[in-house]
């Protein structure tokens, strides 16, 4: 269990950052990130920090399945972890 919420610690702080890199790199005209990688880690359980760097960096919220999408994919994946925490408490 405690493993766990080192891992999803990790992929929302990785996440928040890729956001910043992904607005850097679109200022810079550089290659970016694909939107499917940004999509498989807010799957994969950094859709808060998703939303977070998405609202720090003002980038992707333009596009509505981002600006949707990362905040109900967060509000899931709290619910189920407090779900999950009351079960196994």
């Amino acid at each position: 269990m405690e493993y766990l919420f080192y891992v999803i610690a990790v992929i929302n702080v990785v996440l928040c950052a890729m956001m910043g890199i992904d607005k850097l790199c679109a200022k810079l005209g550089k290659r970016r990130i694909p939107e499917k990688v940004l999509f498989l880690f807010a799957v994969l359980g950094g859709a808060l920090g998703g939303t977070v760097g998405m609202l720090s960096f003002r980038h992707k919220t333009k596009h509505w399945y981002f600006a949707v999408g990362f905040p109900a994919l967060a509000i899931l994946q709290i619910a189920l972890l407090i779900f999950y925490l009351s079960k196994n408490v």
